[in-house]
C-alpha cells in the first residue's frame, strides 16, 4: 500500500510536469523559441540571432549595446554575447560607439587614462627646422696676398723665414737685389741730373732729359717698386701686405726668382669660410643670408654662428650634392683650414607657422594622418599635408585649423581602433545590402559539402516556379531538428554569382 504522505508527494510531481507541459505546448504553438543556454564554447542562436536582430533594450539608465565584435578584429558581429574559436568573450559595442564612415571612434575615460591619451592644440610656432650638412673649414679667398716681384733678381735677406709665422701690415719679409732695378734707379738719376743741369740751357736738351726721368719712373712704378725716387741703395726690402698667417713660403737666401713668381702667400684668418655640401632635394631650402649654426669636433661645446653668402652653380653628380658657402668670424683664430664642421642651417626662416608636435602624425608612407579630438571621448582621423619639419614640430598646410585639438600620446593605438571600426562599418554596410528573401516548402537532402536540395514554392520576388533545387546552407546548426520532408519557412540570401544561402528555417503547421 502506498501511505498517505507518499501519495500526496506523488500528486504534486504529477501537477508540477502538467503545468510544465502545458507551458512548453503553449511556447510551441505561438511560434516563440525556447531561451538559448549559453556555454563554453559559444552561444546557442536565439530567434533574435537568427532573424538578425539587435540586442534587446537595455534598462533605463544603462548604455545600450548595438552588437557585439569579434575581440582579434576580425570582421565579425553578433548580435548576442559568444566567444570565438579561441574561448575569446567577444567586445560589446555600446550606442554611440558604433562606426561610421570617417572612421571616428569613442573612448572611454578610463580607457583614454589606461592608454595614456594626451592632446595639444594646432598653434602657430616658430619652426627650428634646419638642413644639416657636413663641410670643411676653407681660407677666405678674398683675405689671401700672394707677394710675387715684377722683376728678375736675388733674395738676399729673409726677415720672415718660416711657413705658419704670424706677419704684421708693413712687416719686413725679405730684401732682394735686381741689375734691372739698379739700372732703372741709376737711369732716373742720371736723367734727373740732365733736368737739373739744362734748366736754363737748351729748351730741347732740358725736354729730353724730362722725359728721360719720367721713363725711369714709370718703369718703377710697373715693378711696384716702393720708394720709386731717388735712392743710393741697390737692395730693396718687400713688406707685408695685410696682417695675417704666411700659408706659404718658397723663398730662400740667396734664390733667384723670376718676374711674377710668388714667393709668399699670406691669409687673413680673422675671417674663414665653410664649405658644405648640401644634398640635391634641399637645394630649394636654402637661400643667401639664411643664418647658420657651425660645431667643430676640436671645440664641441662651442657653437660657431656663421651665414650663408654663396650656393655654387654645380653639383657634383657622384654624390648628388652642391657645395653651398658660409662665412663666420674667427678672431680667437680656433678655426683653422681643413677642419671638418657639422653645419645646420636654419631653413625655416623666422615666421611662425601653422604646426603640430612630430608625434601627432602617423605616416603609413602613402598618407598622413592626425587623430582630431571632437570631445566627449571621440576621435577622428583626418588626412593632412605637411610642409616644413622641426626638430619637434611640422607645418600643416592642409587639414587642419588653428587651435584644434590632437592626439600627441597612443593615437597609434586609437587610430588601429578607428581602422577596425572603419572596417567593420563596411562590413556592416556589405551586409545590410545583401538581398533577403523568404520561401515555403521542405528540406528534401542535405550533402556532405555544406549544401542542401531544398523543395520550394513559388517565389514572386524572383518570379521562380515551385521547383527543387540547391542551396548553400550558412551553418549546419540553421537545420537542427530539421528532418526531410516536414513543412518548412526558410529565409535564403543572394551573395551574388547565382549563390543563394539558406541562413534561417522555421517549421509550420505548429510542429
Amino acid at each position: 500500500m502506498v501511505s498517505r504522505a507518499t501519495g500526496v508527494t506523488i500528486g504534486a510531481i504529477l501537477v508540477a510536469a502538467a503545468l510544465a507541459g502545458g507551458y512548453w505546448l503553449g511556447a510551441r504553438g505561438n511560434g516563440a523559441a525556447m531561451p538559448a543556454m549559453v556555454g563554453g564554447g559559444g552561444a546557442a542562436p536565439t530567434e533574435a540571432s537568427t532573424s538578425g536582430e539587435g540586442a534587446a533594450e537595455a534598462p533605463a539608465g544603462e548604455r545600450k549595446i548595438l552588437y557585439y565584435r569579434n575581440p582579434m578584429g576580425l570582421p565579425d558581429t553578433s548580435p548576442v554575447p559568444k566567444q570565438d574559436s579561441m574561448g575569446m568573450d567577444y567586445i560589446p559595442v555600446y550606442e554611440g560607439e558604433g562606426p561610421d564612415d570617417s572612421g571616428a571612434v569613442a573612448v572611454s575615460p578610463v580607457r583614454m587614462q589606461t592608454l595614456g591619451v594626451k592632446t595639444a592644440r594646432v598653434a602657430r610656432t616658430v619652426l627650428d627646422a634646419a638642413v644639416r650638412s657636413v663641410g670643411r673649414v676653407e681660407v677666405n679667398e678674398r683675405r689671401i696676398h700672394d707677394v710675387a716681384p715684377r722683376f728678375e733678381g736675388w733674395i738676399e735677406r729673409l726677415h720672415v723665414d718660416a711657413t705658419g709665422d704670424p706677419v704684421r701690415r708693413g712687416q719686413a719679409l725679405f730684401s732682394v737685389y735686381s741689375p734691372e732695378l739698379v739700372s732703372a734707379r741709376k737711369e732716373l738719376a742720371i736723367a734727373s741730373a740732365l733736368a737739373d743741369a739744362a734748366a736754363e740751357g737748351d729748351p730741347a736738351a732740358r725736354d729730353g732729359a724730362r722725359r728721360l726721368a719720367e721713363a725711369a719712373r714709370e718703369r718703377l712704378r710697373n715693378w711696384d717698386v716702393p720708394g720709386a725716387t731717388r735712392s743710393k741703395d741697390e737692395r730693396i726690402t718687400f713688406t707685408a701686405p695685410a696682417s695675417g698667417i704666411v700659408l706659404d713660403k718658397k723663398a730662400v737666401a740667396g734664390m733667384r726668382f723670376m718676374p711674377g713668381e710668388a714667393i709668399y702667400r699670406i691669409a687673413d684668418l680673422s675671417s674663414v669660410w665653410i664649405i658644405a655640401d648640401v644634398y640635391e632635394q634641399d637645394l630649394a631650402r636654402i637661400a643667401v643670408g639664411q643664418a647658420a649654426e657651425v660645431t667643430i669636433d676640436a671645440f664641441p661645446d662651442r657653437r660657431f654662428e656663421a651665414r650663408v653668402t654663396y650656393l655654387y652653380p654645380t653639383l657634383n653628380a657622384p654624390t648628388r650634392t652642391t657645395p653651398v658657402r658660409l662665412e663666420l668670424a674667427n678672431p680667437e683664430g680656433l678655426l683653422r683650414p681643413g677642419m671638418f664642421a657639422h653645419v645646420d642651417i636654419a631653413a625655416a626662416g623666422a615666421e611662425p607657422r601653422l604646426a603640430v608636435p612630430e608625434s601627432a602624425v602617423i605616416d603609413s608612407g602613402e598618407r598622413q594622418v592626425v587623430l582630431l579630438a571632437q570631445g566627449e571621448g571621440r576621435f577622428k582621423p583626418v588626412e593632412v599635408r605637411l610642409g616644413v619639419r622641426g626638430s619637434d614640430n611640422i607645418e600643416v598646410l592642409e587639414g587642419l585649423a588653428e587651435n584644434d585639438e590632437v592626439v600627441v600620446s597612443a593615437n597609434f593605438l586609437i587610430d588601429a581602433e578607428s581602422n577596425l571600426q572603419a572596417a567593420l562599418a563596411g562590413f556592416s554596410e556589405a551586409e545590410a545590402s545583401v538581398p533577403v528573401y523568404e520561401a515555403t516548402g521542405s528540406l528534401e537532402d542535405i550533402f556532405d559539402d555544406g549544401t542542401v536540395m531544398m523543395n520550394h514554392d513559388p517565389i514572386p520576388a524572383l518570379q521562380w516556379p515551385a521547383m527543387t533545387m540547391e542551396f548553400g546552407l550558412e551553418s549546419k546548426s540553421v537545420l537542427e531538428g530539421v528532418t526531410p520532408g516536414e513543412p518548412l519557412t526558410f529565409r535564403f540570401e543572394d551573395r551574388g554569382n547565382g549563390a543563394f544561402v539558406v541562413t534561417e528555417v522555421e517549421k509550420r503547421g505548429g510542429q
